[in-house]
């Protein structure tokens, strides 16, 4: 454990150990997307969405589809189609309750991210969803962000966790697969084989959308 001695409660003892930032990162908060922004949300696989309940329970949400999978609706706005899933929902529960979301934009090979803050609502609109079609399908709805604050975070976290350098990644030999986990910690209406075979079928390609 730690000595409750050495928690820190107050802004002064947190700028007793780190000193300010530079001008750049003080200034670098934006209220709406530039052109640098846009292309790097144009580029983006994958998206993970902040959110909190009421009671202020956190949520982490990832997703993934082709590049440039968030809609740019104008430089204050973005839509994120929300796919098929474990139909939990936790993120548009959250979003009803306390509709405040923060996003974190990768894109892979590069250290950085794009970090957006904003207010999020949940939408239903067939001629938004209709631009947001994979493979035909399109999404069930869509998490629209108006955006309140947008910045790019520094590398150092991805450089130092060498993320995307293969040969320095974890052994992960005998880490029990997602449908172990599920068998043993929840209650399923499937065996461990059949999730297996079904979780198979996306890397496959099938069942995505």
């Amino acid at each position: 454990m730690f000595d409750s001695q050495h928690v820190l409660t107050k802004p002064e003892e947190l700028r007793q150990l780190i000193p300010p930032p530079r001008p750049a990162q003080q200034t670098k908060v934006l209220s709406a997307l530039d052109h640098h922004c846009r292309a790097w949300i144009e580029r983006s696989p994958f998206v993970v969405i902040s959110s909190a309940d009421s009671a202020g329970n956190m949520d982490l949400s990832p997703k993934g589809d082709p590049a440039g999978f968030v809609r740019i609706v104008d430089n204050q706005t973005l839509a994120i189609p929300d796919r098929p899933g474990n139909r939990r929902l936790d993120t548009l529960h959250n979003v009803l309750e306390r509709p405040r979301v923060g996003l974190m934009f990768m894109v892979p090979g590069r250290g950085e991210v794009l970090r957006i803050g904003g207010i999020g609502s949940i939408v239903s609109d067939p001629d938004l969803l209709a631009t947001m079609a994979v493979n035909e399908r399109l999404p069930i709805l869509a998490l629209v962000v108006e955006i309140n604050e947008v910045m790019f975070h520094c590398g150092k976290s991805v450089i130092r966790s060498k993320l995307w350098s293969p040969n320095d990644w974890p052994d992960i030999e005998g880490l029990a697969s997602y449908a172990e986990c599920l068998g043993d910690q929840t209650t399923s209406d499937e065996t461990v084989p059949e999730m297996e075979a079904r979780f198979g079928s996306w890397h496959d390609g099938n069942e995505l959308y």
